[in-house]
């Protein structure tokens, strides 16, 4: 996942925190002296990040020497080691808090986005993402949620017209603002109209929608709206859905479950940096001279 965009918030982090900087490791290391040290999972968790994470050690130091022993999307167990880093001790040090909080966030959410997927298994409805992201790490937040199993909604405004309350006041009714989208849509560009009611969900039927967002609405009154629909429109839900209450939600007719949580709530992942030893640059073999232990949190 190392699109320009994501270089570019790479950088932004690393020159945030001063990497380049680091007057405590530049105090206390020399100038010649590399290490080696792993990342390990201390939770059970979903890894996403790894190659965002590898990105910031290069960029700290070409001599940083990376190498992932998991993909992204895999699940892996409490104590594992995920990534092995090697090169000079200071730049691996500086580095380590921006490559971990990459690591950690999509981690987090990767975690998350697996729970949610799973509850929902063998019902036919996908768990999506909302616009509810870190300004900047959209795109990364959307591809974790991808990696753990869920479904991403629209990436942006430009990707698809969402018709909400305001748009229908301001349109003067639903079926006009659809008749507006329309005109001024390219093509295969999707149409969906939010709607609170009962009566809103005949009037978005009739008026073409492609997708119909039953917002705030009870089982029940979903129920009733899936039967309205018939299968003429995609069925998103939204609003006051929560991890304990989403099977609830989980209907027969229902498309997509649109969850924030995913993404704007989410705790970071348990992962952690720990120095391995001082490599020996007078031998040609680089033993460990000695085992260096550091807090595991930081």
């Amino acid at each position: 996942m190392l699109t320009a965009r994501t270089k570019h918030l790479i950088d932004l982090a690393l020159a945030e925190d001063a990497a380049r900087d680091d007057i405590t490791s530049r105090a206390i290391f020399p100038a010649r002296q590399r290490s080696r040290a792993v990342i390990d999972a201390k939770q059970d968790l979903v890894v996403c990040g790894l190659d965002v994470a590898a990105e910031v050690f290069r960029r700290m130091s070409p001599s940083l020497r990376v190498r992932r022993l998991a993909r992204d999307g895999d699940r892996v167990k409490r104590g594992a080691v995920v990534m092995r880093i090697e090169g000079p001790t200071g730049a691996l040090l500086a580095a380590e808090r921006t490559a971990l909080n990459f690591l950690q966030r999509l981690s987090g959410i990767a975690t998350q986005a697996a729970r949610y997927a799973a509850a929902v298994a063998g019902t036919g409805v996908r768990v999506i993402d909302t616009r509810k992201t870190t300004p900047g790490w959209r795109e990364l937040e959307k591809y974790a949620v991808r990696t753990g199993g869920g479904g991403n909604h629209r990436v942006s405004l430009a990707a698809m017209f969402l018709i909400k309350d305001n748009h229908i006041a301001a349109a003067g009714s639903l079926t006009r603002a659809v008749q507006l989208c329309r005109a001024a849509a390219r093509r295969g560009i999707k149409v969906e109209v939010e709607a609170r009611t009962l009566p809103e969900v005949r009037e978005a039927v009739a008026s073409g929608a492609d997708i119909i967002l039953l917002d705030n609405m009870s089982p029940a009154r979903i129920r009733a709206a899936v039967a309205i629909i018939g299968g003429k429109s995609k069925v998103e839900v939204s609003g006051g859905v929560t991890f304990k209450t989403l099977r609830k939600f989980a209907l027969p007719g229902v498309d997509f479950i649109s969850v924030g949580a995913l993404t704007h709530s989410v705790a970071a992942a348990d992962l952690s940096l720990d120095l391995k030893g001082q490599i020996d640059l007078t031998t040609k073999n680089t033993k460990i001279r000695a085992r260096m232990r550091r807090p595991r949190r930081l």
